[in-house]
């Protein structure tokens, strides 16, 4: 199985909250990592994925440890959808 991880930034405007959090996270810039496995015997390369990570905290406050969250893509994009109209 071949798997590829795509690293990418996420930035919120105000502070939010998802599901698998305790707290409030606060405003700012995230790394987020996408785990995708190749689907094998297509004719053309494809990928499934398969997880979803955010780096917490955010890529604005120091880091002396980080820990990765594993999150649903659904609400990640309802989450950022709510902060980008000015709802979270």
């Amino acid at each position: 199985m071949t798997v590829r991880t795509t690293r990418t930034t996420i930035s919120f405007s105000q502070p939010f909250k998802l599901r698998n959090l305790d707290d409030i996270q606060p405003a700012g810039d995230y790394l987020l990592d996408t785990d995708e496995e190749l689907i094998e015997g297509l004719s053309r390369l494809a990928y499934r994925r398969v997880a979803t990570y955010l780096h917490l905290p955010s890529t604005s406050r120091p880091q002396t440890c980080t820990e990765l969250l594993s999150v649903s893509p659904a609400e990640l994009v309802a989450t950022l959808e709510k902060d980008r109209i000015g709802r979270a």
